[in-house]
């Protein structure tokens, strides 16, 4: 099993900042993939950036603005959220692959994030 706690979550103005993290435990490893996620009101849960130990991948909205990181002697991911705006109000998850796809991964329960404009 493993568990994904989300913590960094708040209120900004629209071209603010904030740094998401989400903690670990469990069975996990530095092989696994590991993302973000977001959920807008009335909207579905939607990618925003994933990470591997071959690299990272973000959605085009995020290009730019935010930044994935890990560090796999803590067992944390980060996300650096830059120049934010009100359509980035969401809240954002955290997701875990073992390598069977997202839908049969591990989710935390989310973290709040609204952008006021």
């Amino acid at each position: 099993q493993v568990q994904l706690v989300e913590s960094g979550g708040g209120l900004v103005q629209a071209g603010g900042s904030l740094r998401l993290s989400c903690a670990a435990s469990g069975r996990t490893s530095r092989d696994y993939r590991m993302g973000w996620f977001r959920q807008a009101p009335g909207k579905e849960r939607e990618f925003v950036a994933d990470i591997t130990w071959t690299g990272t991948h973000y959605t085009g909205s995020v290009k730019g603005r935010f930044t994935i990181s890990r560090d796999n002697a803590k067992n944390m991911l980060y996300l650096q959220m830059n120049s934010l705006k009100p359509e980035d109000t969401a809240v954002y998850y955290c997701a875990l692959d073992r390598g069977t796809g997202w839908g049969s991964g591990y989710w935390g329960q989310g973290t709040q994030v609204t952008v006021s404009s």
